[in-house]
């Protein structure tokens, strides 16, 4: 059953939340200068704050028509840039109207919990956000400056130890390519630098990939990008694997863009992951790689 939500199209959500309600909170990116994100570029996507009253009254209609709704995600590209009072308001009429909700989550660029206390996220944990997906896209802090990310290694780092010592999870993704043949080793080794220090709960790679073709960001980056081949993105996965030093995180690289599926359990299964890139490098036929046409967004 569609939910009883006036969407402003088109709504983007993380694939884990493949089965949550998608409740959209804000309409569009807080920032939407990255160079090579398209998702919120259309006119209509422009960024607002949806009305609480508005909030409200679609909570009430989903718990009217729905029955029981497990976990909600806040759309669109960043609900954490309300401020934590509007924040509460939401999450608190989540839990007087929809009371069988067992997590509820959002995508968060770092930027906007710099004036949010690790206290109010705590609030926040104690209301139901249970997690946060943050697209930290790499470590480089050259690689950042270039696809204007507006954040560094060092704002992307706060957050997520802000978001740990609030007690919410937090999975973070890195784009595989996203420096281009020319960065492509500084950009694995910073971003598993990163990765290293803060030990998110969930770690995802996504192949960069431009449905709507490569020349607004080839222009803003400066000139000296030059995209990865198959065998060079598989290459720096291998370089970021490798470097990686993780207790117990849950990694997925099975994005439709990929070409090369891996998921595993870090560092547990780093051994069998690496194993399976070496395969893939060594053109093995026990490893399948997606081919052009069955890759996508």
């Amino acid at each position: 059953m569609y939910p009883p939500i006036n969407y402003i199209e088109p709504v983007f959500r993380p694939p884990s939340e493949a089965n949550s309600l998608i409740l959209q909170v804000t309409n569009g990116c807080s920032w939407n200068n990255c160079t090579f994100c398209e998702m919120y570029t259309l006119p209509q996507k422009k960024f607002r704050p949806k009305p609480q009253a508005d909030i409200d009254q679609e909570i009430r209609n989903c718990a009217e028509s729905l029955g029981q709704v497990r976990r909600v995600f806040l759309a669109d590209g960043d609900a954490m840039a309300l401020s934590v009072k509007r924040l509460k308001a939401i999450l608190i009429s989540i839990r007087t109207y929809l009371q069988s909700v067992t997590r509820v989550s959002s995508y968060c660029l770092p930027r906007n919990l710099i004036k949010k206390s690790v206290e109010e996220l705590a609030e926040l944990k104690e209301l139901g956000l249970e997690l946060l997906y943050v697209g930290a896209e790499s470590g480089n802090d050259e690689v950042l400056a270039k696809i204007d990310k507006g954040e560094t290694y060092d704002s992307t780092l706060e957050s997520l130890l802000k978001i740990k010592a609030a007690g919410i999870k937090s999975s973070v993704m890195i784009i595989n390519g996203m420096g281009g043949v020319n960065y492509s080793a500084q950009h694995a080794l910073d971003s598993a630098r990163l990765v290293n220090e803060a030990q998110p709960e969930y770690l995802a790679t996504l192949v960069l990939f431009f449905r709507q073709g490569e020349q607004r960001f080839r222009e803003a980056f400066g000139g000296d990008f030059t995209a990865c081949n198959q065998m060079q993105l598989i290459e720096e996965m291998k370089t970021l694997l490798s470097t990686l030093e993780l207790k117990k995180t849950i990694f997925r690289s099975d994005h439709a863009s990929n070409y090369l599926v891996l998921k595993g359990v870090l560092g547990r299964d780093k051994p069998m992951l690496l194993q399976s890139i070496d395969a893939a490098l060594n053109h093995e036929d026990r490893v399948f790689l997606r081919s052009e046409r069955m890759r996508g967004l």
